[in-house]
């Protein structure tokens, strides 16, 4: 492996190449737009065979304080699947941030909103890091 591509290149926000994964939350309502939420999630799963859609979550879960399923990926797809997300999220709210070893700072700091901007509960990440944003 060479030194770009050691994960702690990230945390140090020295070398974005040195990401290896994202996560594309998809929040939806259980009782408003969870088909449409579903009709992503297959579209997702048909066009991005690499990509690995998580559990659905109904109930809050995390700092998420709305329904939602993740999405993981490796940064190999991010500059075709970011676009194609954009386009076709169906009017529905996705946050998109880094995987680099700090979870506060990558969904506070490093994070990435299609849609809404909603809270998060941050505190769930518990001690925050310390380093750069």
């Amino acid at each position: 492996m060479s030194e770009n591509a050691n994960p702690t290149s990230a945390n140090s926000l020295s070398d974005p190449r040195a990401i290896a994964h994202y996560h594309a939350h998809i929040y939806y309502d259980p009782a408003v737009s969870k088909d449409r939420a579903n009709r992503l999630r297959q579209r997702v799963g048909e066009r991005f065979p690499q990509a690995r859609v998580g559990r659905w979550h109904d109930e809050n879960v995390g700092p998420h304080l709305q329904s939602m399923y993740q999405v993981a990926f490796p940064s190999e797809l991010l500059a075709d699947f970011v676009p194609w997300l954009m386009l076709n999220r169906d009017g529905l709210t996705v946050l998109l941030h880094p995987e680099t070893g700090d979870s506060y700072s990558d969904h506070a700091a490093h994070a990435a909103w299609f849609g809404a901007v909603l809270p998060i509960r941050l505190e769930a990440f518990g001690e925050r890091k310390s380093g750069p944003n």
